[in-house]
């Protein structure tokens, strides 16, 4: 998992660099863009329903897993963005709920 790690801080640092906007701005942004990426897995399970007739199946499972990947990947780079410690707030909090629902 730390090579993950090593790679969201790449990502991180990149942002970073090419950012427009003040550190405090970019982070925020980067918080909110969580949302933006859970409403792209919203729009791929309407897709894979057909729920939206004049669209019909536009989507498949691939596209929902691919659009999952990209909200957790985001929360990380968000995680990171707000704190140098982001792997171990990510995994006390992980070890919390396994504590809290599976007793381990």
């Amino acid at each position: 998992m730390q090579e993950t790690w090593d790679i969201v801080e790449r990502l991180v640092e990149w942002l970073d660099a090419e950012s427009t906007v003040s550190p405090e701005m970019a982070r925020l942004l980067r918080v909110l863009k969580i949302s933006e990426e859970a409403g792209e897995v919203a729009e791929a399970i309407h897709g894979v329903a057909g729920s939206n007739p004049r669209k019909g199946n536009s989507h498949t499972w691939d596209d929902v897993q691919r659009e999952l990947c990209d909200v957790i990947l985001t929360g990380m780079v968000a995680l990171k963005s707000i704190t140098p410690d982001a792997a171990t707030v990510f995994d006390a909090r992980l070890a919390h709920v396994a504590e809290r629902s599976l007793g381990c």
